[in-house]
């Protein structure tokens, strides 16, 4: 596998948030391309213990590399790393409750899922319409756009892409099926429903985001992490969440809320940490991010 390119998203801030602890036990819920378990791992030493989720098998094994990286540069200084190739929702049956100094997750889509054509992920590259994470098992994303009723479709549309002319391109793409790429799908959505004056995202954005978190229960993962994640904290334990779209954020805001008024959490984050100027011109995918923090009563 060729050496991917990544940037850790909010990467201070959710170090400082985190606060980890030497010895400390965490988790990183959405590993990617360990830009955040490289650092995590690097202020852990050798009795802490990093154990890392990921359900992509691509994502995994580039992570396995760049870890093995930074254990040839600190040696003796390496924590325990445990890999669970598996959605971040099953961390509850296992892991220990109570055990847990910290949890951090980034809602984010990698960089390896979004500039690999093959994956279908992106509008930008042809490759097949497929943005599963886990490509071992699921329903891809063209047996969506193939198989759904357009009143289905719109909805998803609706519903997950906050796509207003969802009706109108649902019924672009019943007409034009059988649609097999990610090229051809992003042309029939432009053609249906072409930049508005004013835009500054390519018309297949909204489409494309609601497919994939069909596709792989995104929003579904969320909440039972979020329900999970109080039980598996020690007191003083920190939850850290990026989200990058309005759908997740909500879900973490709300959650957050009502865990503060039940005196489960004290909320560390008044308004969601963002990009500072430099890191959005370094990273344009930043511009999206918030990070919200929360600390185990």
């Amino acid at each position: 596998m060729r050496k991917m390119q990544h940037v850790p998203v909010l990467l201070d801030e959710a170090l400082k948030y985190l606060n980890v602890q030497p010895g400390g036990v965490y988790v990183d819920a959405t590993l990617g391309l360990a830009g955040h378990s490289s650092a995590i791992a690097k202020r852990l030493g050798a009795k802490g213990r990093l154990i890392c989720f990921d359900r992509d098998p691509e994502a995994m094994e580039a992570a396995k590399a760049r870890l093995e990286e930074v254990r040839a540069e600190i040696g003796s200084e390496m924590p325990e790393l445990v890999f669970e190739p598996r959605a971040f929702s099953e961390a509850s049956s296992l892991i220990e409750p109570g055990s847990l100094d910290g949890l951090l997750a980034d809602f984010g889509v990698s960089s390896l899922q979004l500039d690999e054509a093959h994956r279908g992920f992106s509008f930008r590259s042809e490759g097949p319409l497929d943005m599963r994470m886990d490509t071992r098992s699921g329903e891809t994303a063209e047996q969506v756009v193939n198989q759904e009723d357009e009143n289905e479709l719109a909805d998803l549309i609706y519903e997950f892409g906050e796509e207003r002319r969802s009706r109108r391109i649902a019924r672009a793409i019943v007409r034009a099926r059988p649609i097999t790429t990610t090229a051809e799908l992003a042309r029939v959505i432009s053609a249906a429903a072409p930049s508005m004056k004013g835009d500054k995202i390519h018309p297949a954005t909204r489409t494309f985001q609601a497919l994939r978190i069909r596709v792989n229960d995104e929003l579904g993962e969320i909440r039972t992490l979020l329900k999970s994640a109080p039980s598996l904290l020690k007191p003083g334990g920190r939850l850290v969440l990026i989200s990058f779209h309005s759908l997740e954020d909500r879900l973490v805001k709300d959650a957050f809320r009502e865990a503060g008024r039940d005196k489960i959490f004290e909320v560390l984050t008044k308004k969601p940490v963002v990009a500072g100027e430099q890191e959005e011109m370094r990273n344009p995918r930043s511009r999206s991010a918030k990070l919200r923090a929360a600390r185990k009563i």
